[in-house]
């Protein structure tokens, strides 16, 4: 890690709740012990000094050319582009060559998602920058800071009185709206004070109003005894698109009590958890809006973590509520070995969050159903019109804390594709192809041969990061460092590349890629854009965004 990442992340990003008691001298001194060097004095990750600007600039247009917008390319968050607005092809897929890598300054993971529109791409990164980059050339259009760090994919509409808004969250659990032509930040929103509260998954927008889900990195407080763990609960936001105003914010469950005391003589409380990691998904047919949740933090138990809620569109109000996984009460410290702030045996879960965002699909005779895979390594498909009944279950992994089934799957329209993790396991990695009627595998594709070196740090062939799928091909990154493109007929590679390299960037910042983890790749006009490097939970870092394209 660089040390001003250290910096940023003590401060704003996933060390927040850790560093919130230091003062910035003591941040800065934690920083250089740990690296041996002095971070620069003054600036957050990423707002360095600007190269690499645009010569010349068109008018912000979103009509002109293809677009990927927020995080599945749709409300449904099938992660499915069109042939119309993908622009490639299986016949041009294994033309694909890079065109341009632009480096986030001063990271060490490159985990904000990309989003198409206009001729821009729209990113954020684990510093407190935003960017408008030229989509063919790469050169910056404008850049902005924010509160935190941005991993969630950004979505965009037009604006009442004209232009066009972007629309994101940050670690600090705070919504923006953005004007997409100048950068100009329109309204901030925080919606949730809790000092471990954050906005991972991508907020989804809709009919005027932006829905926003909200989670929490408090179960890392897990082995700190003189911590009161847990109060933080989860939950998803409407707010007026507009003017930011909360429409309804409806809680995944009740507010924490205490509950008695941890192995140290602390007070715990809960119920806590369930928190909502992924982009909320609309069925405007039922008027619904659907999410998924995480593990509970501290018991007594619910019936909402682990689950996928269906909350009434208008009001808030849950309608209800699908859970798979019950009795999985987990924080840091737990196993094996109980920390301090572990519940009874009893309680102890396996740690089995849904970071998917659940599909909604409609099969080709008419049926809807809600697809989505769990950190478990089991696949799901649920009834919406049977209060998310299980239609049937596929094992793909074996399951883990880091899954099983991470951070997003797709469908076609023909099969639901899901990417194996088991990145703790023996045998990690894999990719099936499953029809969504029978629940049966139409195909899997085997890790393929290691980018990084068998003996790499962190070197093996998990597919956390979240996968996308075109007509005819499925695009993947990988966590040894590899993005391949699969044939959706029988999972045949037909296109790859190895991110594991240093990078020459178009704004002349030192690069280079690493784990891909996190958001998958983006497809829109004959490009594919996709982010390397991912420096937490032991993977290899990187900071660059690559985006390729064909001659």
């Amino acid at each position: 890690r660089t040390p001003e990442s250290i910096v940023e992340s003590l401060a704003a990003g996933l060390m927040r709740q850790q560093g919130a008691a230091l003062a910035d001298a003591e941040r800065r001194a934690v920083a250089e012990f740990l690296t041996g060097r002095a971070p620069a004095s003054g600036t957050a990750v990423g707002s360095g000094p600007l190269a690499g600007r645009c010569a010349t600039v068109a008018p912000f247009d979103p009509a002109r050319g293809s677009m990927w917008n927020g995080w599945g390319a749709g409300v449904t968050n099938a992660r499915f582009q069109p042939a119309a607005q993908a622009g490639l092809t299986t016949a041009t897929t294994p033309r694909l060559t890079l065109k341009w890598a632009f480096g986030l300054q001063g990271a060490t993971s490159a985990r904000g998602m990309p989003t198409v529109a206009g001729g821009r791409v729209f990113v954020g990164g684990e510093g407190r920058a935003v960017y408008a980059l030229d989509a063919r050339t790469g050169c910056t259009i404008w850049r902005i800071e924010v509160a935190g760090p941005v991993r969630a994919g950004i979505a965009f509409g037009p604006r009442t009185g004209g232009g066009t808004s972007l629309y994101l969250g940050d670690a600090t659990a705070t919504a923006y709206a953005v004007d997409a032509e100048s950068g100009k930040v329109l309204w901030t929103r925080t919606l949730d004070k809790h000092p471990a509260a954050r906005i991972t998954g991508s907020p989804t927008l809709f009919d005027g109003r932006l829905y926003v889900p909200l989670s929490s990195l408090e179960e890392g407080q897990g082995g700190n005894a003189k911590y009161e763990c847990c109060t933080f609960r989860g939950s998803v936001a409407a707010l007026d698109a507009a003017t930011g105003a909360i429409v309804w914010q409806t809680y995944t469950m009740e507010a924490a009590k205490p509950i008695g005391k941890n192995r140290a003589g602390i007070t715990r409380w809960g119920p806590s958890g369930a928190a909502t990691w992924s982009t909320p998904t609309v069925d405007a047919k039922r008027r619904l809006v659907y999410a998924t949740t995480g593990n509970m933090y501290t018991e007594p138990q619910q019936t909402t973590s682990d689950a996928v809620i269906a909350f009434n569109m208008d009001s808030g109000a849950i309608a209800w509520t699908a859970q798979v996984t019950p009795q999985d009460v987990f924080v840091v410290g737990c196993g094996a070995a109980a920390g301090v702030n572990c519940p009874d045996d009893a309680d102890l879960g396996p740690d089995y969050d849904f970071g998917n965002s659940a599909i909604l699909a409609t099969l080709p005779g008419g049926r809807d159903l809600l697809l989505v895979g769990q950190k478990s390594g089991v696949g799901w498909a649920l009834d919406p019109d049977r209060k998310g009944a299980v239609v049937w279950q596929y094992r793909a992994g074996q399951g883990s804390a880091l899954g099983g089934m991470e951070w997003g799957s797709a469908f076609d329209g023909e099969l639901v594709y899901f990417p194996v993790s088991d990145v703790l396991g023996p045998e990690p990695g894999g990719l099936h192809a499953v029809r969504p009627d029978t629940g049966q595998r139409a195909w899997y594709a085997p890790p393929a041969a290691l980018k990084c070196g068998a003996r790499a740090r962190s070197c093996n062939g998990a597919l956390l990061a979240a996968i996308s799928v075109i007509p005819g091909v499925v695009f993947a990154g990988s966590y040894d460092g590899g993005v391949r493109a699969h044939s959706t007929k029988d999972g045949a590679v037909i296109w790859d590349f190895d991110t594991n390299r240093t990078f020459d960037t178009v704004n002349g910042v030192a690069a280079r890629g690493g784990t891909i983890n996190g958001p998958g790749p983006v497809i829109a006009g004959g490009m594919l854009y996709i982010n390397s490097g991912y420096s937490s939970f032991g993977g290899r870092p990187g900071n660059v965004l690559l985006a390729f394209g064909v001659d």
